[in-house]
């Protein structure tokens, strides 16, 4: 019964930090790049966590919906400047808006 209610979360969480990416990006220039964290701190946000680092632990969550909007062909992934594949990318990455 719990799992259900965290594949709720979890779904609700992948849907908010999708809206997230677009929203940060849609306030920025157009080549502007966001980091998944921004992301991630912004549902945390928005979710009222109290605790402070709440938001880390939806930083693999942004990521896997980073990978559905590139999927979507929405956005890219970065890394060192050059796209890559967010599937493979291991370490720090950027996102923009796809061109």
């Amino acid at each position: 019964m719990a799992h259900h209610g965290r594949v709720g979360r979890d779904e609700d969480a992948g849907s908010a930090l999708e809206a997230a990416i677009r929203e940060l990006l849609a306030t920025r220039a157009a080549a502007a790049t966001i980091c998944p964290s921004e992301a991630a701190r912004k549902v945390a946000l928005e979710r009222g966590s109290a605790e402070e680092d709440a938001w880390r632990s939806l930083m693999e969550p942004a990521r896997m919906a980073a990978r559905r909007l590139v999927d979507r062909g929405e956005v890219e992934v970065l890394q060192r400047g050059r796209v890559v594949d967010p599937s493979t990318a291991m370490g720090p990455v950027r996102i923009r808006r796809a061109r």
